[in-house]
């Protein structure tokens, strides 16, 4: 299907019954004509609206007919030359159309429907060229939204939508990795595992979406402290992950009573009024290869840590 319906045809030449052939040829096919007389003219109206389809003589005053096209053609590429001449001119013409004219009229027409032919076999082409143009444009705009689409649905798959932090899924698949990782390079990565003290019964007291204040507060926490190079991740409910790469045992604990002070100084909504005490947070630590080989033993590890915090009096690193 046709899907351009600019049908303006600038034809040059310096014959006004030239002009009046092809102008009365291409009005009665459907074209709208502008006419010029000389190819400097030809150009300052193309310079001011570009045409589709320009039919120029070969010969004219200062400026000829492939002079005029080479210009046109540096302006835009989707516009199709088509040359006038006579047959004593022959030779220019070969050297138009290795130049990119598209095809040529022999003057004096002796079959008008020629005229009709060519020019309609060149509409065909610059309809099909702006087609594909619109084309590929659709299919940019397609294949960036797809990107989006991708982006969004990766982040569906990655992110936990209450705090922004990496989820479960993620957090096991990264554990993974960084595993596989250390074994390689011989070094050690630690996990903490994190669990807010008291937080059940700030939710029963104060309501959920005042809970979810509290774990976004922690999780801005987690997100401005660690390094580039860590994971944090919400393992459920009002359990944090870190995945701390290249990182010792007696590192990881040091960094685990970083953020159980930075948590214990923190002022939640209303903590003063929970019968168990404020808030505050108890952390598991376990090392790889330290204190498991692999993903489940290390996760093990780090939960039986938590295990043994939360139990010998909460607020504590294991």
């Amino acid at each position: 299907m046709n899907v351009n319906n600019d049908k303006r045809i600038l034809v040059v030449d310096d014959e006004q019954s030239v002009l009046m052939v092809v102008n009365e040829v291409l009005t009665d096919e459907g074209y709208d004509i502008t006419t010029a007389s000389s190819a400097e003219e030809a150009l300052s109206l193309y310079e001011q609206q570009p045409f589709q389809i320009v039919i120029t003589d070969i010969r004219m005053g200062d400026m000829d007919g492939i002079e005029l096209a080479g210009k046109v053609r540096e302006i835009s590429k989707e516009t199709e030359v088509i040359i006038m001449t006579s047959h004593a001119s022959m030779d220019s013409v070969i050297t138009a159309l290795r130049t990119g004219v598209y095809d040529y009229l022999i003057k004096p027409f002796e079959d008008l429907d020629v005229i009709t032919a060519v020019v309609n076999r060149a509409k065909e082409k610059v309809d099909l060229t702006v087609e594909n143009k619109i084309l590929v444009e659709k299919l940019k705009i397609n294949n960036e939204k797809l990107l989006e689409a991708n982006d969004l649905l990766r982040e569906l798959v990655t992110i936990d939508s209450l705090t922004g932090l990496s989820n479960h899924g993620h957090f096991q698949n990264c554990l993974a990795l960084e595993i596989s990782r250390s074994e390689r390079h011989a070094s050690q990565c630690s996990v903490l595992f994190m669990d807010l003290d008291n937080f059940k019964s700030y939710n029963d007291l104060h309501g959920h979406m005042k809970g979810d204040d509290l774990l976004l507060e922690v999780s801005d926490l987690l997100k401005s402290t660690k390094r580039e190079a860590d994971l944090a991740a919400r393992y459920g409910g009002d359990e944090f992950v870190l995945i701390l790469p290249q990182t010792t045992r007696k590192d990881a604990i040091l960094y685990g009573e970083k953020l159980r002070m930075l948590i214990t100084g923190m002022s939640f909504f209303g903590e003063e009024d929970l019968p168990g005490g404020p808030v505050t947070v108890s952390i598991g630590v376990a090392t790889y290869p330290e204190n498991g080989s692999d993903k489940g033993s290390l996760i093990q590890a780090a939960d039986s840590a938590l295990y043994t915090a939360k139990e010998s009096g909460r607020n504590k690193v294991v």
